[in-house]
């Protein structure tokens, strides 16, 4: 059997929703290395990895191990494409990113899609029955970023997309800071993210959106004060 050469050198990077969508995960949990030429993404999703070499054409990365946080072993992904890594440092991404990460030149017919990259990599959503208010069902999705000037930006690209304002707290106990929608805010940001059938994404937190969406448009379901059936992170 003949050996597999080396993949031909990408001569230039087009952009694609897939694109987008791939460059919102190296935005949230991704890395360019100081050495030019390697872009890293770590998951506990090892289908996200997946699509994600899928998304920037490149299946033939292997897929590896890796120690996270508390001892718990997490997958990576590390990619050499000197074109690629070019490109990303082209549209505003960097090393050392997680502080300093702001607007990002996204083409306007794409940003959706980076936002639900960036919603995949940094973002969750949670809903519940008012403890209170036991017809009243809470619905969220949040941003998270450690930068102070990345989600005003968000912010503003998707306030003039899709009409929501949403709003921003910085976390007292903690670096990072958070965008969240709320209500009808939040269903139609579901919207807008998921604007079509087969678009790259995490399977399991599409899978919670869709569930609280079907208790909001159904009116029913639910115990009342409990998130936990609910929550993706």
């Amino acid at each position: 059997m003949a050996k597999r050469g080396p993949k031909p050198r990408r001569k230039e990077v087009l952009w694609s929703s897939e694109l987008a969508y791939a460059v919102g995960l190296i935005a949230t949990d991704g890395n360019l290395s100081k050495s030019g030429r390697h872009i890293e993404l770590t998951s506990k999703d090892k289908d996200q990895l997946k699509t994600f070499l899928h998304c920037i054409e490149r299946p033939d990365v292997r897929i590896t191990l890796k120690n996270g946080s508390y001892r718990k072993t997490i997958t990576r992904v590390q990619v050499g494409d000197v074109t690629l890594y070019r490109f990303l440092l082209s549209i505003g991404l960097m090393p050392n990113k997680t502080k300093i990460l702001g607007r990002i030149a996204i083409p306007d017919k794409y940003f959706i899609d980076f936002v639900r990259g960036v919603f995949d990599g940094d973002g969750c959503s949670y809903s519940y029955y008012d403890s209170v208010f036991k017809n009243s069902f809470r619905f969220y999705i949040s941003f998270a970023s450690a930068s102070p000037s990345f989600l005003p930006w968000i912010q503003a690209g998707l306030f003039a997309r899709l009409g929501i304002k949403g709003y921003i707290n910085d976390t007292k106990s903690s670096s990072y800071f958070q965008l969240k929608y709320s209500k009808r805010e939040a269903i139609t940001l579901s919207h807008g993210m998921y604007y079509r059938d087969g678009l790259p994404q995490l399977k399991r937190k599409y899978l919670k959106i869709m569930k609280s969406m079907r208790i909001i448009e159904a009116g029913r379901g639910g115990v009342i004060g409990k998130r936990a059936a609910f929550r993706t992170q």
